[in-house]
């Protein structure tokens, strides 16, 4: 999860900043966009508590601690702390009119809390099963609240929207190893590296290049979601999809060595998303 400063006006969302999330570009129907843009910045400013400026573990644990404490006074009716007024404000709005539940943006606030624990201790995951479990509360919620907005919520789609938001977390950590690696961010799964012969601190290319299949597997299981959702929205979907399956493809471009040089998406790589979109149409 990355994002920068620790509050944000209720507006629509920088499309670059907040990774794993399909923000409220002007593929979204307008009626969506304010419900949309209330839950990225919700979801972006705990983000930025738990990872950006120079305050240390506990006092990140402690904002999140009161931002946490708000969100649940705001579906309890009961005073806030007016710490983040362009936040919570907006996301009451989107409450209301659409009857937003509270566990999925709960669940997103403990993944920011793990996350300032783990990076404190220097520790990193166990196994596969665990970073999934990290995923299930870091990224899986936003699709959840999106699908909810559009009205669906049958066991198909759900399943559908946590492997691609699963695999778009994944996709981030392989992306930003060389961003990670030295902070002391760990995400390489213990029992993989060991596997490889050797740690979480020194990936390899095999090592790197059996994560990005495991993730690119998780994408195309999700990718039938983009049949599903209705209308622009699934336009966006489609380029959320084949955005992620295209930094696979840079990281594969790389001979896997992401530790070395972050890959990224250009202007110049739009019409081939733009034709791979397309291709999913139907």
């Amino acid at each position: 999860m990355r994002a920068r400063p620790q509050s944000a006006p209720a507006v629509a969302p920088d499309v670059t900043h907040y990774e794993n999330f399909p923000v409220a570009s002007w593929l979204c129907p307008p009626a969506l966009r304010p419900a949309i843009a209330a839950i990225y910045w919700f979801a972006r400013t705990g983000d930025d508590i738990a990872d950006e400026g120079n305050d240390d573990a506990a006092r990140r644990l402690q904002s999140l601690a009161l931002y946490r404490a708000d969100l649940a006074a705001l579906y309890a009716g009961q005073p806030l702390s007016g710490r983040w007024p362009g936040v919570f404000a907006p996301l009451e709005q989107a409450r209301v009119r659409h009857q937003l539940p509270f566990a999925p943006l709960d669940d997103l606030l403990d993944a920011f809390m793990q996350d300032v624990r783990k990076t404190d201790e220097g520790a990193g995951y166990a196994d596969r099963t665990e970073l999934l479990d990290y995923c299930s509360r870091s990224a899986a919620p936003v699709g959840r609240l999106v699908l909810h907005l559009y009205g669906i919520h049958d066991r198909e789609a759900l399943r559908q929207s946590d492997a691609i938001c699963n695999a778009l977390q994944l996709i981030n950590f392989w992306q930003d190893l060389s961003e990670d690696l030295p902070r002391g961010r760990y995400y390489l799964p213990q029992d993989r590296c060991a596997a490889h012969g050797t740690t979480q601190a020194a990936p390899v290319r095999a090592l790197v290049a059996e994560q990005v299949q495991w993730a690119r597997a998780l994408m195309l299981e999700g990718a039938p979601l983009v049949h599903r959702v209705p209308g622009r929205m699934g336009w966006e979907l489609r380029f959320v999809v084949q955005g992620g399956l295209a930094i696979l493809d840079k990281i594969a471009a790389l001979d896997h060595a992401s530790w070395r040089e972050r890959p990224r998406l250009h202007k110049t790589d739009g019409p081939r998303l733009l034709w791979r979109a397309w291709r999913m149409h139907g």
